[in-house]
């Protein structure tokens, strides 16, 4: 048994954003210390020695092709491994009377197979007890705010130096596409705000392409085009973001968002239909994002396309960047308060 504080960090190749989010983090925290924490590849697991405590950035649908072989598969690297896990994509109803019970579970075992339990939202905690997945400790560690890519500058944690792009007119919804995102909602007050532009920032999450392409039809007969960009890399993705007219959020599966700090970390003042996580992250970096009643969307929507500047914060430096996030690993796993 190895008598190592920190945990050797496993990630996963892939676009998948825990994934990418997982790899980032491992970067993150060896940046500060370099010497003391370790990341490995899953495919390389079998390399680490039994006993090694490892970290685990999980989502069942990263970790397996069901929630129950997901569950099986970190069972498995717990049995040879001390285990700490942050709990991504918490179950909620949203999921559905089939998937809801498979998924809680899932995050159950999860839960019960670790030494150590973290989530990115006091959300996210007060929902592993409301849907029964989880009832002891949880520490919270937000998602940090990126460093910014491809908007004329590179800062920790703020907004890019370039100017500002000139608005292209649409509404954007950025991440995968599948029902429940928030393209409908989207859809829905373009077209009562008179936007005649949707732009999905991304590609359809897999089985839902003809999801998509309905979504494209549907939005048309109402006098929306859409634009969908598909995959792009951070830069390109990075720009596109900035030069949308009206970033919005209106996620009915809500768990942490991605999304939110992408766009805070581009610069942008996004749009949020409230809810106790939207409300939860206005108050932890306040003037970053509008939180709008889903009733007003509409009325938000209109009056951003009247005020391009209201979609913009001009914050440098907010609570919990990258550099913030991995410190708050490092005490946590030695045992100090994240």
């Amino acid at each position: 048994m190895t008598d190592a504080v920190h945990p050797v960090l496993l990630t996963h190749e892939g676009p998948h954003g825990v994934a990418i989010y997982a790899r980032d983090l491992a970067d993150a925290v060896r940046g500060i210390s370099p010497s003391e924490v370790g990341s490995c590849d899953l495919s390389r697991l079998d390399e680490l020695a039994p006993g090694t405590p490892v970290h685990v950035q999980f989502t069942d649908r990263l970790w397996g092709s069901s929630p129950e072989g997901a569950a099986r598969v970190l069972a498995g690297v717990a049995r040879r491994h001390p285990l700490s896990v942050t709990l991504h994509d918490v179950p909620q109803a949203s999921d559905g009377a089939r998937n809801l019970p498979r998924r809680r579970a899932a995050y159950a075992a999860v839960a019960r197979a670790a030494t150590k339990v973290a989530v990115n939202s006091e959300h996210e905690r007060a929902l592993l007890v409301e849907e029964q997945v989880w009832d002891d400790e949880a520490t919270v560690i937000a998602l940090p705010v990126p460093a910014v890519v491809g908007g004329g500058g590179d800062r920790e944690g703020g907004l890019g130096g370039g100017e500002r792009p000139v608005p292209d007119g649409s509404v954007g919804v950025l991440g995968y596409f599948y029902p429940g995102k928030g393209h409908d909602e989207a859809l829905e007050a373009a077209v009562e705000a008179g936007a005649g532009r949707l732009t999905v920032l991304g590609r359809a999450s897999d089985g839902h392409a003809d999801e998509l392409d309905a979504f494209v039809r549907r939005a048309a007969s109402t006098g929306v085009h859409v634009e969908v960009t598909g995959w792009l890399d951070d830069d390109a993705m990075a720009a596109r973001c900035r030069a949308v007219s009206v970033p919005v959020i209106a996620h009915r599966h809500v768990s942490a968002s991605g999304s939110l700090v992408s766009w805070i970390g581009w610069g942008r003042r996004p749009l949020c239909v409230e809810n106790r996580y939207v409300d939860e992250m206005a108050r932890l970096r306040p003037g970053t994002l509008t939180p709008v009643r889903e009733d007003r969307l509409a009325d938000a929507v209109r009056t951003a396309l009247d005020v391009p500047g209201s979609t913009w914060h001009d914050i440098e430096r907010m609570p919990m960047a990258r550099a913030d996030v991995a410190a708050a690993y490092l005490r946590w796993w030695a045992g100090d308060a994240a």
